[in-house]
Parts: structure tokens; C-alpha cells; sequence
């Protein structure tokens, strides 16, 4: 069932990680312009290095990679709030001035830049262009190109882009290939950061409105694939450029290895599944074990055409499952968190949807030791926490574990928890309906998008316990488009949440966590949370260059993540599972990152 495969395990990421963080002074030598740049230490890779460490580099060119989504997309530009684009674009049709090693936590390689150079302090980074840098369409790569596209995305495109630019004192063009970035704060990972923006191509938004979304324009970039035919919520083609640039590049070597990508869109992952039981797509990702186990024997895969591949990684786990909005005043209680929490019967639930075969999410950053440590706060840990303590919920100081259920349907004892929680904070039972001191009923609805999976049976289960305890609650499913506007506005009371890291986790921590997502709308601070205690432990994770004060650093956050009960998690996702066409072959070495989309189907390719 299983493909052999060199399996990267927790124990060498964690030496890959200590390894990276144990020599900062190395980081810290101005010695001029280098092939690379890593948060801690040195990059792995030398100057001289002919490729990344888990590609073929002599894998063939050729072939279709047919992958599917659910839901649908109306725009062709990734970069702007408005409109949903298939996901994949973002990544496979743009570039930026560096890319990643994803065997490193993090380190960039030149990419449309030959070098970068950064200060002592990291205070500002510069950059020189390649030369033969062309956008898709054959104009070269300018620093105008580079200037524009950080002043607009900065300003005008989606949240994601914005955190970076507020923290930018001033771009130049400080040569005829070479801009520098200067920095208003102190934040070591930001030379990294800038290396990894998109660059798009000024001339070609002339006269345009770059927020309009749509399908009139789509922005040029400078990658392997240009988007070729597609039907909105049909299908789209990315075609590989046969005049790419950057084809003969050592961090290009043995990727991109498709002529096509095709993205099927389908209205459920049921339907899809079958899709690819009929043939219709060569490759399907699967996130349900149990589903893994008992749905995919079928005659191709009896016959050898379809194989089943397994690959792990050393990741934290990051988070998964239901998030609640704290905007909303029914939520802002603890306690209450606390009880919705308490009410959530994973262990049966998970028994019912995926057969018991997965593990519980127990942490944001479990299974790595970036994860906090079970009881109260000691050391490092309890030392950054202090100053913040009094305005800490109970539980991040003391310690804080997601509560067990017995696996029985009835939940009995922590539905009794629950109820006693809820009392505490205002709210009581009248003739079956739970309701605050003003006689308001407790009512919710969990906004989910079309095809949401495990997801909507997990919910379905839980407004059953919930019912138990006089609150009414419902799933909501919208299309594609419906759900990401809602998300970005806010306008849920209750929705579902995936947050991946990696084991070098900064600055990103801060979109995610940070209070001006709070009010600003697009941004991925769904809960809504406003805790000063997670915005000084994201700063000192990011101006840090202590690997000791770095750990201890994230496991405080992880701490107040999870005793702050916003998120009900489900299950982890440290095993991929990936079933394809005997066609599509791989690497056998994994990356420590894992097999994600930069990966498959990056580094895959097609062999008869």
C-alpha cells in the first residue's frame, strides 16, 4: 500500500533545527553580497550548489498533472482581497527575488536576484537583480518592476502584503540592477520576507485598475507557467513557458518538470474522489485516513496504475478545526470558549467520521519542540510571561490541556463541566433553551464553504451536543466565493480554520495573531484576538538571534493560543497521503518541510 521512501523524522528536523539556530554569529559577519540568506547561522547550500537536495535534477520534461479543487474561482488575480482564485496561482505562475530550500527551516537562494547583502543589525537588505531576469511575456525584470510591485501590494493588495510594507522605511534603486530595503523596526526575519514577495510588472497596469478583479486581466509574472485555457469553476490550464528564463538556475534544476498543471473544480471532495477513480485526474490528495484505508481499492489501483504514497514530515502541527469569532459577544467569555470546547466530543466524533485513525491536534506547535510543555510555565518560558501575567487567562501561567472525552455519544461528564461553565458566566437553562441574564437565547451558525468534508460531518455531530445544552446551533454552507467574502469581513459566528508552519515561524505569527486584524477586515486573524502577551512573544521570536530565548519564546505563544480556547481543533496532518497515476514519479527524499505544494508537484514529474 505504501511506496518506500526515506522518511524524514522529528529527530533530524530537530538537529536540522538546532543546527541552523547554533551559530548566529555567523549570520551576523557584513561580509558583501551572498548566494543566500537564512534566519540563523549560514545557508546549507554552497555558492556552488547545482541543485536543491530533494529533486531529480535529471528528471524529464513532459506530461499533465491533473489535480482537482473544490468550490470555484471568478478572478485570475491572487494579489487583491476581492474575488477567489484557484490557490495554486499564487504559487506556480509568479516568482519573487528568492526562493526557498524546503529542507532548511528557513533559507532563500538567489532567484530573480543573483545576491542579497544585509546589514550587521539586519536593518536593511539589498538586492541585485539577474540580468537575464524576463517576465513571461520576453521584457526584462527591472528595479522599477521591484519598486512598484512592493509600493502597490503593499497598499493596495491583499492583507497579506500589508504587515511587510508598514514596516519598510524606504525602497531605492542603488545601482542599475541593485534596490535596497531599509527597515523602521528591529525584526531580523524581514530580510527574508522581502526576498520572498511576488514581483509583477508595472508597465502592463498602465491605465488599469490593479483591485479590479476578474477575468479581463491577469498579472504577468516571471515564473515556469502561464495560465492557459480555463472555464470559471470548470477548469484551468497552467502551461510550462518553453522560454522561461530561469530554466538553467541551480534552484531550478528538476522543477517545474510538467508542460501542464490542470485543476478540475468539483462541488464536493466526494465527487472528486470519484473523479479520480475514473480517471479523470492523475493525482488526488487525500486528509482522511480512514478514508485512505478503505476507499481506494478500485480496479486501477488492483491493477498497479494508481500507487498510494505516504510521506511524513517534522512540521508542527499547527492548527485545525472550528475557530470562534471573539468579535461576537456571546464569545468573549472564556468560559464560554471553554464550554463550546468541553461539548466537542472529539474521540467519538473521530471515531464516527474517520474510524479513530487520527490524532487530535493538542497544540498549535505540537510535535515539535517548539511546543509548549504540559503543566504550569517554568524557565525561559515562565520569565517572558510574567510582566503579562495578571491579563493572562487561567490556564497559560498554570498550564492547560484540551479536555478528553470517554468516547461514549452522551459526553455526559463534560457536557455537565459545560453547563457549569456557562452558568458561571451568565447564561442558564429556561424550559430547554439556554439563555443570558437579558433572556436572549444562545444561538450560533458554523459558516462552512461547499465540499468542507470531514469538516461539516464533524459539525453535524456537534450541534447535536450542543442541542444537549439548550444552544442551537447550524451549519451554514456557501459557495467559494460567498465563503472567502464572509471570512474576510468577519461575517461569521463560527467557521473553519487551517493554520500550517513551519520551524522557523515569525513575522507571519503576526497576521495571524495580531490585534489590527481585530478591525481590518482580509486579514487572518479570524478569532479576533487582542493579546498584548502574543504580540511581545512574536516580537522577540523575530528580533531574537538566542535559539534558547527563540524556543521559549514560541512555546509562550503557543501557550496563549491554546489556553485562549478560540480555536476547537480536529485532527493533525502529519502524514500526507498522495494517490497517483504509476506515471507520476517522485523523489525518495522528503524534505523537512514535507511533501506540500512545493513539492507535488514542483519536483514530481511524468515517465511512462
Amino acid at each position: 500500500m505504501r511506496s518506500v521512501f526515506f522518511q524524514v523524522l522529528a529527530g533530524i528536523c530537530g538537529t536540522i533545527f538546532s543546527f541552523s539556530h547554533a551559530i548566529p554569529a555567523l549570520a551576523e559577519q557584513h561580509v558583501g553580497p551572498q548566494h543566500g540568506i537564512a534566519m540563523y547561522g549560514s545557508p546549507a547550500l554552497p555558492p556552488d550548489f547545482v541543485a536543491l537536495p530533494y529533486v531529480n535534477a535529471d528528471a524529464p520534461k513532459g506530461g499533465v498533472y491533473k489535480t482537482g479543487n473544490t468550490g470555484g474561482f471568478d478572478s485570475l488575480n491572487p494579489f487583491i482581497r476581492k474575488g477567489t482564485t484557484p490557490w495554486q496561482l499564487r504559487f506556480m505562475a509568479y516568482e519573487s527575488l528568492m526562493g526557498r530550500n524546503w529542507d532548511e527551516p528557513f533559507a532563500l537562494y538567489g532567484l530573480l536576484a543573483e545576491s542579497v547583502e544585509t546589514g550587521n543589525d539586519r536593518k536593511w537588505v539589498e538586492f541585485t537583480l539577474r540580468e537575464e531576469a524576463r517576465f513571461s511575456d520576453g521584457s526584462p525584470v527591472t528595479v522599477e518592476d521591484v519598486i512598484w510591485s512592493f509600493e502597490t501590494l503593499g497598499t493596495k493588495g491583499h492583507a497579506r502584503y500589508r504587515g511587510l510594507h508598514s514596516q519598510i522605511d524606504s525602497i531605492e534603486q542603488t545601482g542599475p540592477r541593485k534596490v535596497k530595503f531599509t527597515f523602521n523596526v528591529q525584526n531580523r526575519e524581514l530580510a527574508l520576507i522581502t526576498g520572498l514577495r511576488p514581483i509583477l510588472k508595472k508597465a502592463q497596469w498602465e491605465g488599469k485598475d490593479f483591485t479590479k478583479s476578474g477575468f479581463d486581466v491577469a498579472p504577468i509574472g516571471s515564473a515556469p507557467y502561464v495560465i492557459g485555457e480555463y472555464q470559471p469553476n470548470r477548469f484551468m490550464s497552467l502551461k510550462r513557458n518553453p522560454d522561461y528564463w530561469g530554466k538553467d538556475l541551480p534552484l531550478m534544476q528538476g522543477v517545474a518538470n510538467f508542460d501542464e498543471l490542470r485543476i478540475e473544480f468539483f462541488g464536493d471532495s466526494s465527487v472528486q474522489l470519484e473523479a479520480f477513480k475514473a480517471g479523470v485526474l492523475n493525482v488526488q490528495r487525500e486528509y482522511n485516513a480512514n478514508r485512505w484505508r478503505v476507499s481506494y481499492d478500485f480496479p486501477a489501483r488492483t491493477r498497479g496504475d494508481v500507487i498510494l504514497s505516504e510521506f511524513q514530515d517534522g512540521k508542527p502541527s499547527g492548527i485545525t478545526g472550528f475557530v470562534i469569532n471573539t468579535r461576537k459577544d456571546k464569545f468573549k467569555d472564556w468560559r464560554v470558549r471553554e464550554a463550546l470546547i468541553l461539548a466537542f466530543n472529539f474521540e467519538f466524533m473521530n471515531e464516527v467520521v474517520t474510524g479513530g485513525s487520527q490524532q487530535r491536534i493538542t497544540s498549535y506547535f505540537s510535535g515539535t519542540e517548539l511546543g509548549m510543555q504540559h503543566g504550569p510555565a517554568e524557565g525561559r518560558v515562565k520569565a517572558l510571561l510574567e510582566p503579562f501575567a495578571e491579563d493572562l487567562i487561567p490556564g497559560v501561567m498554570s498550564g492547560y490541556a484540551l479536555p478528553e472525552g470517554d468516547g461514549n455519544k452522551r459526553n455526559r461528564k463534560n457536557l455537565k463541566l459545560a453547563a457549569a461553565l456557562l452558568k458561571e458566566a451568565g447564561w442558564t437553562v429556561t424550559d430547554g433553551i439556554l439563555r443570558n441574564a437579558d433572556g436572549e437565547a444562545f444561538e450560533f451558525s458554523i459558516l462552512l464553504p461547499l465540499g468542507a468534508g470531514e469538516l461539516k460531518a464533524f459539525g453535524e455531530i456537534y450541534v447535536q451536543a450542543l442541542a444537549r445544552l439548550g444552544i442551537t446551533a447550524r451549519i451554514e454552507t456557501v459557495d467559494n466565493a460567498q465563503f472567502f467574502a464572509r471570512e474576510g469581513s468577519y461575517d461569521f459566528d463560527m467557521t473553519s480554520i487551517r493554520r500550517g508552519f513551519t520551524l522557523s515561524p515569525g513575522n507571519e505569527q503576526m497576521t495571524y495573531w495580531g490585534h489590527r486584524g481585530v478591525e481590518e477586515q482580509g486579514s487572518r486573524n479570524l478569532m479576533g484576538m487582542n493579546v498584548p502577551a502574543a504580540e511581545a512573544m512574536i516580537e522577540t521570536m523575530v528580533a531574537t538571534d538566542d535559539k534558547e530565548e527563540f524556543v521559549a519564546a514560541v512555546r509562550a505563544l503557543d501557550r496563549i493560543l491554546t489556553a485562549g480556547r478560540y480555536v476547537i481543533p480536529t485532527f493533525a496532518f502529519g502524514t500526507t497521503r498522495i494517490a497517483h497515476a504509476k506515471e507520476l514519479k517522485h523523489p525518495e527524499y522528503v524534505p523537512v518541510n514535507g511533501a506540500g505544494y512545493w513539492v507535488a508537484p514542483p519536483v514530481w514529474w511524468y515517465e511512462e
